[in-house]
């Protein structure tokens, strides 16, 4: 099996909660810029970019990029990279979003991407005026979200009446070039059996082989009963750590694993959980780098490292985003000792 390797964009300045300023990705165009170029060079087939307006990582007095103009931007300096954005439909009208997203296209053909969330943070919403209702019903606003989307990109003009949106003649040219591949991601019952209505591709957080396993089998089972084919793409995030010698590796992640519960970001960790349906209890370990992204176990010598990318491969996992610290260096490291070792499922877009 292969595997197509993107990364996550550390819009927040970083990815490790119990780590300050050591990690050196200040919340800055400049940095992301940098790691956008660099990406792209290396031949990396998609960037997450996820859209918080407070900082989740290191404290929300620290300062975060916002998703929609940082796109646009990586966009622009990139020839190839996919760029997947995150979008809270709590925060943002559909037709505005459409246009946003069509705007996009005409700046790069073919490598918009979106992950409709339907967000957890209720001191965010408080903060920024989003819409935050009960977590069921924070999924059908998504599904009917997208589907003004995707009405609006399929023809004009679009009316539609729904329980959140309502729109009479509205007209959103020019359309994409195709149209945008939408991923969102869930545990709940009520969350996929949504997601696997509405999406084209699944994006969930890092687990076990086993607990991939199953969750692939689940929200395949879902799409085949609703649409007669299994879902387009599966996404997950892991923390990479490649070293020469395994003990380099483990060191690193006994490095990054230390917990204070009194850091920054530890409140907006328990507000995750507390308004979250997950499958599992977290761990203050996992809490480390967020999206459950040790879980998966990417530590080690790149062989070793390769050889779990194939499994995760094996377990149904068709696109891989990386995080690791610093990412610039890390992501050029992977692609020098890892890429050679884990073909990629498709080429990088051109």
């Amino acid at each position: 099996m292969t595997i197509d390797l993107g990364y996550w964009t550390p819009v927040y300045g970083g990815f490790l909660r119990n780590v300050g300023d050591e990690e050196g990705m200040d919340a800055t165009w400049a940095t992301i810029r940098d790691i956008s170029v660099t990406a792209d060079r290396l031949g990396f087939h998609t960037t997450l970019v996820p859209e918080l307006y407070l900082n989740d990582r290191k404290g929300i007095d620290a300062p975060s990029l916002e998703a929609w103009s940082l796109s646009s931007a990586i966009l622009a300096v990139t020839d190839r990279l996919r760029v997947m954005t995150a979008v809270r439909p709590g925060f943002h009208l559909p037709a505005v979003l459409a246009k946003t997203v069509s705007t996009l296209d005409a700046i790069a053909p073919g490598r918009v991407a979106l992950n409709v969330v339907a967000a957890w943070w209720a001191e965010e919403a408080r903060q920024f005026g989003g819409r935050f209702t009960t977590h069921d019903a924070r999924y059908v606003q998504a599904e009917e979200f997208v589907q003004v989307l995707r009405g609006l990109w399929d023809k004009s003009p679009f009316t539609f009446a729904g329980d959140y949106y309502e729109l009479e003649g509205t007209i959103v040219e020019p359309k994409p070039s195709s149209s945008p591949v939408i991923f969102a991601g869930g545990e709940s019952e009520a969350g996929k059996e949504s997601i696997a209505r509405f999406s084209d591709a699944y994006v969930m957080h890092g687990g076990t082989l086993d607990e991939v396993r199953a969750n692939v089998a689940d929200i395949n089972e879902r799409s085949l009963r609703i649409h007669g084919r299994e879902i387009s793409e599966i996404g997950m995030p892991a923390y990479v750590i490649v070293r020469d010698t395994e003990a380099e590796a483990q060191r690193e992640l006994e490095r990054i694993t230390t917990v204070d519960p009194n850091s920054p970001g530890y409140a907006s960790f328990e507000e995750f959980q507390r308004n979250s349906k997950l499958s599992l209890e977290l761990t203050k370990r996992e809490y480390s780098v967020g999206t459950r992204g040790l879980r998966p176990n990417l530590v080690g010598t790149a062989e070793q490292v390769a050889e779990r990318i194939h499994q995760y491969a094996d377990a149904g996992i068709s696109l891989l985003l990386i995080q690791s610290s610093p990412l610039k260096e890390e992501l050029e490291r992977i692609a020098e000792q890892v890429f050679p070792l884990v073909p990629q499922r498709t080429a990088a877009l051109v």
